[in-house]
């Protein structure tokens, strides 16, 4: 029997269903003093990296501070990339630091290894990468540059890859999805501590999607895709449960559960 480990790089992310519609347009200028920051740590971790690479190839052995400091650099700029433009999937503004922030949807874990191949390390980070630095290309977009030999004229190009332009189309979403609805059907499988052991599984939870509700000025809400365990009077506890967020919040809003045979008019 062969046993296959999980690969040790783990890096996950909860999408917020609540998103500001205008937000998005101004992150640019929020995240300045993380770039900032993040500028002078990139150059730290390049130096380091240096150091560490000596420091496997002789004693087969990450220093641990050294990669404390590398896998946090790496987190915090994925906490970054996660609110701002690679993604835009949270409105909560990054912290500023190396460490886990365990309520934050953006995680990025790598467990410390004990022992690394001392010969693997010369050649692993160029040729043994090149496929997935080509599919990363493809993705994150890049430049180039070129040198012409008998004019000594340079030459280059740059181009945005898909994760940018599904972004932007997403940004765009944003402004408009369900704006003054008369109706919005919307999975609610999950309520606040089921979406705690389920993060990561696709789906929403109820106060979620009525705040969403709210926020786009929708008339009626239904909610669907009940958790499968979840029985009759279960479900009229959280409709009961939404509608009270709603006078709490002293707006107007009609929230009812789809059930079989359920019709509805539009």
């Amino acid at each position: 029997m062969t046993v296959t480990s999980a690969y040790p790089v783990r890096v996950d992310a909860r999408l917020d269903p609540h998103l500001s519609r205008w937000l998005w347009l101004v992150k640019w200028l929020l995240t300045i003093p993380h770039y900032i920051v993040l500028f002078f740590l990139w150059i730290a971790f390049a130096v380091v990296s240096v150091v560490a690479f000596f420091a496997i190839l002789f004693t087969g052995r990450y220093p641990r501070p050294i990669f404390e400091f590398n896998v946090g650099v790496l987190r915090w700029t994925w906490r970054v990339n996660y609110y701002a433009y690679s993604a835009l999937g949270t409105d909560r503004y990054p912290p500023f630091t190396l460490s886990e922030v365990a309520d934050y949807p953006a995680h990025l874990h790598v467990p410390y290894p004990q022992h690394l191949s001392r010969g693997l390390v010369l050649v692993k980070w160029w040729l043994l990468a090149l496929p997935q630095y080509l599919i990363v290309g493809l993705f994150a977009g890049g430049a180039w540059a070129g040198v012409n030999a008998s004019t000594d004229h340079v030459t280059w190009s740059s181009a945005g890859g898909l994760i940018g332009l599904l972004v932007l189309i997403a940004g765009i979403a944003l402004v408009s999805f369900a704006r003054d609805a008369s109706l919005l059907v919307h999975d609610a499988m999950y309520t606040a501590e089921e979406y705690e052991r389920h993060r990561g599984w696709g789906h929403s939870r109820d106060e979620d999607v009525v705040d969403l509700a709210l926020d786009a000025g929708v008339q009626r809400l239904v909610l669907f895709h009940h958790h499968p365990e979840r029985t009759d009077s279960a479900l009229s506890e959280r409709v009961a449960a939404c509608q009270q967020r709603v006078r709490e919040k002293g707006a107007r809003l009609e929230v009812r559960a789809a059930t079989e045979g359920t019709t509805l008019t539009v």
